[in-house]
């Protein structure tokens, strides 16, 4: 069992216990380790106590958050700025496949994919001569079923297995500020149509630690009442992490589905909420 997986069931725990507020030596107790090693582990993972990250699982954490996000939000958009709150100095370009790129289906092209680990669990990157083409969480011992679907996407381009370039991107799109310099924007490919390209091009502009609603998200397009509309397209992100869409909630304050777990969404929000918080000692 990996540092995350770790993680995750004491996420789980926490969302069926947090109302009776568990205290560090429940979860340590939970996890099988001393109250030492879990609150160093924990530290070590989130940059955040415990008794910090279950106040990140709060509904009012989360409207909080919300609330926030809307000025955030409003100005990144008005001012025409590319990933303003991206971690450290990581800014992403976001280009969507043309129409013959489409129809080829990556003919002639070799994708450079691999597995990587990241702080979320392993992680299936792929990277096409135009940018990085993929990027998900990988639910299987094998991620078969990731392989399958990169390969679905470009059925034409040939897959060359390459893990350590995949740890090399992984480690950029992952790191936390200050633990690497300041290097070229990311480049990212995509598969999708004009609206979802403004959606997920708006998601870039969310800083970490920041949530915006669906329907929030919508007016900043121009598009009120296609707060649905949005909702799908941030569904169909393409490009895990990379592309923010786990800061994205319902108006209620509420998480909302993610299409790698609702657990690892909670654990990315409060991940990304410790990197501005300031780290305290568990009572």
């Amino acid at each position: 069992m990996n540092d995350y997986e770790r993680i995750a069931l004491v996420i789980r725990y926490l969302d069926e216990h947090h109302t009776e507020q568990p205290d560090l030596a429940t979860l340590a107790e939970y996890l099988g380790l001393s109250q030492f090693h879990f609150h160093r582990l924990f530290l070590a993972w989130a940059a955040i106590t415990p008794k910090d990250f279950l106040q990140c699982l709060t509904l009012a954490h989360a409207k909080e958050l919300l609330r926030q996000g809307k000025s955030v939000l409003d100005a990144s958009l008005i001012s025409g700025l590319s990933g303003p709150g991206r971690l450290h100095d990581l800014c992403v370009t976001l280009e969507a496949a043309s129409p013959g790129e489409l129809k080829s289906g990556g003919e002639g092209w070799t994708i450079s994919a691999g597995l990587a680990e990241s702080p979320f669990g392993r992680c299936l990157v792929g990277e096409s001569p135009r940018g990085i083409c993929h990027l998900s969480f990988v639910a299987s011992q094998d991620g078969q079923a990731e392989w399958t679907a990169l390969q679905g996407n470009w059925p034409q381009a040939r897959l060359q297995r390459d893990d350590s370039a995949a740890a090399r991107i992984a480690a950029r799109v992952f790191a936390r500020p200050g633990q690497s310099r300041a290097q070229p924007a990311l480049r990212a490919f995509v598969q999708g149509t004009v609206f979802q390209l403004r959606v997920w091009r708006a998601l870039l502009q969310v800083p970490p630690g920041t949530l915006v609603s669906y329907g929030h998200l919508a007016s900043a397009l121009g598009k009120p009442a296609a707060a649905r509309a949005v909702g799908t397209a941030v569904g169909q992100n393409p490009l895990a992490y990379l592309v923010p869409c786990h800061r994205v909630i319902r108006e209620t304050g509420v998480m909302g589905d993610y299409r790698w777990g609702q657990v690892r969404k909670r654990a990315v929000v409060a991940w990304e909420s410790g990197l501005r918080s300031p780290v305290e000692t568990l009572d």
